[in-house]
């Protein structure tokens, strides 16, 4: 079994930073992308931030220059470094990663979700 737990968000004025970190444990063989999603009060859910194994990254226009996405593979671990918040950033944040279980097929998993909130 697979599980993501996500950890360090909260409250933050605007023009702060927050650092959400992610790790995933279980019986896993090997993990692929890894990426933060967002989710704001009546939106749908977007992609804030995506890595790729070997660290090639992507990100939603609306973070880019602000938000940074790192992995530690070794720790199978995946980090979203944020800064210069506004209050359009409020939202749950998920973490998900592409894993391959022993025996399995690659899956998609996902996080329980860590608020942020910044405040004008």
């Amino acid at each position: 079994q697979v599980q993501l737990v996500e950890s360090g968000g909260g409250l933050v004025q605007a023009g702060g930073s927050l650092r959400l970190s992610c790790a995933a444990s279980g019986s896993i063989l090997s993990i692929n992308a890894m990426g933060w999603y967002r989710q704001a009060p009546g939106k749908q859910r977007e992609l804030v931030a995506q890595i790729t194994w070997v660290g090639t990254t992507n990100y939603a226009r609306s973070v880019e220059g602000r938000f940074t996405i790192s992995r530690e593979n070794a720790k199978n671990t995946v980090s979203l470094q944020m800064s210069s918040l506004t209050p359009e950033d409020t939202a749950v944040y998920y973490c998900n990663a592409a894993i391959r279980s022993w025996g399995s097929n690659v899956n998609d998993y996902w996080g329980q979700g860590t608020q942020v909130t910044v405040s004008s």
